[in-house]
């Protein structure tokens, strides 16, 4: 489980904390910082496979930072870490591509789960976020859902339990190609952007409706 990471937050005991936690559990830890300039050169020069990166920092945000690595094109995945449940955070880290979103106060009881998708290329984010959010205008109205297939609705279900096109391909004895295929039809019917995540975060979002 060689996953190269770099850390950066600017509470230090919060730093040492996740370091000395996925350093026991395996993981590579490979630099960290306490400001966003210092955690954006690490990205940069060693390539980390994951960034976890404190919202609020000096210097750059972790949200800057990941609005730099899209910009780009750097291949290091962000994973933020964060007080906040602000709509137009997460709003905008969707826009950034960020693949996981935890809150600090079950950061070290999420994180691993966190990693362990967004290794695999699913995004991640907080229950406590995502239950927080549905309760905001977030929710899309359920009759949207009037608008899928019921092979559609099976396949967003599959995804809302964070199951690859792959996984859903074996479920439903379909190829792989048939799940991409329903996918795109499911976000243009949603009037989703095409950005890997939003198809995932819908879902997530609105499991309570199938």
């Amino acid at each position: 489980m060689n996953t190269s990471i770099v850390i950066a937050d600017d509470h230090p005991l919060m730093l040492r904390g996740l370091t000395d936690f996925l350093t026991s559990k395996g993981f590579n830890i490979i630099g960290s910082a306490q400001d966003g300039n210092t955690a954006y050169n690490l990205i940069i020069k060693l390539k980390p496979k994951l960034a976890i990166l404190d919202i609020r920092m000096p210097h750059k945000t972790g949200l800057e930072i990941a609005e730099a690595c899209k910009k780009n094109n750097l291949d290091t995945k962000i994973i933020l870490i964060t007080f906040d449940k602000e709509e137009e955070l997460y709003d905008k880290a969707k826009e950034f591509n960020v693949f996981g979103y935890i809150l600090k106060e079950f950061a070290i009881e999420e994180i691993e789960t966190c990693i362990k998708h967004v290794i695999n290329g699913t995004p991640y984010f907080s229950k406590e976020i995502v239950s927080y959010l549905n309760s905001s205008n977030l929710e899309q109205k359920p009759d949207t859902l009037n608008l899928l297939t019921k092979s559609e609705l099976k396949i967003v279900k599959l995804i809302s339990e964070n199951k690859t096109s792959h996984d859903i391909a074996t479920d439903l004895s379909i190829s792989v190609r048939t799940v991409d295929k329903h996918r795109s039809n499911i976000v243009a019917k949603l009037g989703l952007d095409n950005k890997p995540t939003s198809l995932s975060i819908w879902a997530n979002l609105n499991k309570a409706h199938f």
